[in-house]
This record gives C-alpha cells, sequence and structure tokens, in this order.
C-alpha cells in the first residue's frame, strides 16, 4: 500500500487589500475653485449700471449722447445693453435738472429715430428740463438724425448739423402687412380666424385684408403723423400747412434741411459748442461727457450661462424686454440699408 506523508504543510492564503476610494480631490477642488470665483464675482458685481460725469463742483454743461434706435430694448443676445438707453437717459435728465452745478444740455445725435412712444417721451423729458430750469438745449447732429430722432431734437434751442448730416424722413410707419391669403388658396389651404371683432385681427396675413381694416389702420398713423407735424409746426414756427408739403417721409440734405428751416445752422462739433457758449455766456463752463456704461462682470460666467442657456436675473430682465414684442407698431423710424 502506497504511503502518505502525513505531514500537512500548511499555506496561509495571501488575499489582496480590498482598495481603497480615491478621494475625488480634482472634483472638490474645481468646485472650491468656482465658489471662490462666485464670491469675487458677487463682489465685484455681475453686471450693473455706471454714470460718467461730473464731480468736480465747477459749473458745466451736459453732454448726452442718442445713438441707435430710440427704444427701451437695445439689448443684445446675452442680454448687455448697447447704444441708446431710453430709461438711464431719462433718470439723467431729471437729475442733471436738479443739479445746481449744471447749466445746459448739448446732445450729440446719431440715430434714425424709434417708436413713436419712446421718441416723444424723450421730448417731454427735454421739454420738462426746460421747464423746471431755463438753462438752454442744444442738438448737435452726426451721420443721422431722422424721424424721431428730429421729433425730439426740436425740443432744442439751436439744431446744428454736420454738412454731411441726413435728416427729416418726417412720418409715420407700420411696417409692410403680408397677404398670404390668395396663395393658401391656391395651395388649398383653409385658414379660420376666431377673434372677437374684424378689426382685432386686421392685418393677420392670413386672411384678406379689408377697406375697413385697411382705413382703420391709416387712421392710427394718421393721427400719429398730426401730432408730429404738430410738435415740428409748433417749435420750429414753421405753418403747419408748409410742415406737411415736406413731410413724406423723405431725407433731407444739411442744406436742403436749412433752407427748409427744420435746423439752425451747419458746421462741425467744435462749432455748436463755440455757438452755445457765445449765445448763452457759458465761457466758464466745461463739456462734460455724460454716458451709460456696463460692466458685466467676470467672462467665465458669461461663458457659463451660454453654455447652459441661462443667465442673471438683470439680464433675463433685459431680453425679456427686448424680446417680448409689446412695442407699438407704429414708430417714428427710418430704415437704414443695410452695410454688407
Amino acid at each position: 500500500m502506497k504511503q502518505y506523508d502525513e505531514t500537512v504543510t500548511q499555506r496561509t492564503a495571501v488575499f489582496p487589500e480590498k482598495p481603497k476610494k480615491k478621494k475625488k480631490r480634482g472634483l472638490w477642488i474645481f468646485l472650491g475653485i468656482l465658489v471662490v470665483l462666485g464670491l469675487f464675482a458677487l463682489l465685484m458685481g455681475m453686471g450693473g449700471t455706471e454714470s460718467t460725469g461730473p464731480k468736480t463742483g465747477e459749473p458745466y454743461v451736459a453732454v448726452l449722447y442718442v445713438e441707435g434706435e430710440i427704444s427701451d430694448s437695445n439689448y443684445d443676445s446675452l442680454g448687455y445693453p448697447y447704444d441708446y438707453q431710453h430709461y438711464w437717459t431719462l433718470e439723467q435728465l431729471a437729475l442733471l435738472s436738479h443739479d445746481p452745478d449744471n447749466r445746459g444740455l448739448f446732445f450729440y445725435v446719431d440715430s434714425p429715430g424709434g417708436t413713436i412712444y419712446h421718441s416723444d417721451e424723450l421730448y417731454l423729458a427735454v421739454k420738462d428740463y426746460q421747464d423746471h430750469t431755463g438753462r438752454p438745449v442744444y442738438v448737435y447732429m452726426g451721420p443721422y438724425g431722422a424721424s424721431g430722432a428730429y421729433y425730439f431734437s426740436t425740443a432744442a434751442d439751436k439744431i446744428i448739423v454736420n454738412r454731411n448730416t441726413l435728416t427729416g424722413s418726417i412720418g409715420v410707419t407700420m411696417g409692410t402687412y403680408f397677404d398670404f391669403s390668395q396663395a393658401l388658396e391656391k395651395l388649398g389651404i383653409e385658414t379660420h380666424t376666431v377673434d372677437t371683432g374684424e378689426m382685432k385681427s386686421a392685418g393677420n396675413g392670413m386672411d384678406e385684408i379689408t377697406d375697413a381694416q385697411k382705413e382703420y389702420l391709416q387712421g392710427l398713423v394718421d393721427e400719429s403723423y398730426e401730432q408730429f407735424v404738430g410738435i415740428i409746426s409748433e417749435e420750429r414756427e414753421i405753418p403747419l400747412d408748409d410742415v406737411k408739403k415736406l413731410a413724406d417721409g423723405r431725407l433731407y440734405t444739411a442744406k436742403q434741411a436749412l433752407e427748409l428751416n427744420l435746423i439752425d445752422g451747419i458746421g462741425s462739433l467744435d462749432d455748436a459748442v463755440l455757438d452755445m457758449r457765445k449765445e448763452f455766456g457759458l465761457w466758464d463752463c466745461s463739456f462734460e461727457d455724460i454716458y451709460f456704461e456696463y460692466e458685466s462682470g467676470l467672462g467665465v460666467f458669461d461663458l457659463l450661462y451660454l453654455l447652459t442657456g441661462k443667465t442673471d436675473p438683470q439680464k433675463a430682465r433685459a431680453m425679456a424686454e427686448s424680446q417680448s414684442g409689446v412695442e407699438s407698431p407704429m414708430s417714428y423710424l427710418y430704415a437704414l440699408p443695410e452695410q454688407e
């Protein structure tokens, strides 16, 4: 019989230790950096407005800029404001009217006009400033001072323009209404508009516009037109019938506008400043720029907003205003040709 060695060799099984979970230090570091940047951004301000202006306590004339469309919705796709800022401008006019160091207003205008509502609000704000202070107001026009921009400018004591300025464009527009009803009929497409009256959906594009609807829409435009020409007649002291003869929407060159008494002079920006000094004895006054600035904060957050499709509350409000589509369809606006 085969003999077996009774000696048992004991073997100790060695199992590898259970791997420990690695700490996600990289993630925490990244989150920590975001928190630090976020706190820094809050301290610096994610975005805000700043008014640059005189702080010397010396007499001055405030120089304000009306550039771009006169509207409350001049915001880009990220909600950043640009060009003319309506409510900020109205606020500055109110503040300036109560500033004892202020001696007058000087507007630099380069604008094709804007909505009827906001053009008129700016006009009335300038009139309020004049009534409250009795101080002079000058307008100097750059490349354009058309339609609503000319409308508000008529409140000024003098309008002086560059020799290459285009101004005028006195009139009102509601844009172009398309009538697709015949095309839809040829395609065999029927539409049914549900409304509470013939005028509620006038010009919707799906139904043929009726003569009554045309008359209704034209009446809206005509009333605003009468307001426009009435303002010009009163402010420029031109007989109303004469204003209506020239108010057919066309632009005028500087020379033509001067001959029609729509402006007071042609010259450079320095010429306009000198004229204001001479006319109102403002030799001891500096001309101080007061303009709108927007500080956007840290660009890294703007990138995150863009990637996530979100934005901060201030930008959200701005974008909502610019995209709400609730503005009046009528405007004192000259449609500038698109530049390539």
